[in-house]
């Protein structure tokens, strides 16, 4: 399965977290089949999410709408996310 690997800088972790929670419809819409969310244990504004997604061009998608530029702003992003397009590595490959 394809995965999106985003890691950005927040204000207010406390702050950010409901924003992200309640974004999770529009993930789904965007192929998000679920994901995990990690803070950087040497610095906590860090944070780093992983999600499984069933398609990377809709991903992609996600990434470059205006509604998760407004989501990140409102939740307190303070810097240019990082974001990965990840596919799975295939174990027969020599």
């Amino acid at each position: 399965m394809p995965h999106l690997l985003v890691r950005h800088r927040v204000a207010d972790y406390g702050k950010w977290r409901p924003v992200f929670d309640d974004h999770a419809p529009f993930r789904a819409e965007h192929g998000s089949t679920g994901g995990q969310v990690f803070r950087n244990a040497d610095d906590p504004a860090e944070v780093v999410m992983l999600f499984e997604v069933d398609d990377l061009d809709r991903a992609r998608e996600f990434v470059r709408s205006d509604e998760l530029r407004e989501a990140m702003q409102s939740a307190g992003v303070v810097d240019q996310p990082d974001v990965y397009f990840l596919d799975d590595e295939d174990p027969t490959a020599t």
